[in-house]
């Protein structure tokens, strides 16, 4: 399936829930449980919305999966520059000049 189709799929899939919690509040009532799952169902239509939005403004298609690093950033693994530790305290220690209490 391709991301467009499973995003519909979803979309589907979650419209039939949204349908069937409204049946049962009908046979159950208003009550705490059902509201619960009421307010769980329409934060997941949210969360579709808001991934659907997502997809399309990163262009990303069916032929283009998502890579996983977004966003990354690449730290090496050469040794810093001693200087920026110049006059720097030890977590917890205190200045080098000075004892611990």
């Amino acid at each position: 399936m391709s991301l467009h189709d499973d995003l519909t799929a979803l979309e589907r899939s979650l419209g039939e829930l949204v349908r069937a919690v409204g049946r049962l509040e009908k046979q159950v009532g208003g009550g705490l449980d059902i509201r619960r799952v009421r307010s769980d169902a329409d934060h997941l239509g949210e969360s579709l919305r808001l991934l659907k939005e997502s997809v399309a403004s990163s262009g990303r298609t069916a032929g283009r999966p998502a890579t996983g690093d977004e966003g990354v950033v690449t730290i090496s693994d050469a040794p810093y520059d001693s200087t920026l530790w110049t006059d720097a305290e030890d977590e917890g220690l205190g200045a080098k000049d000075r004892h611990a209490p």
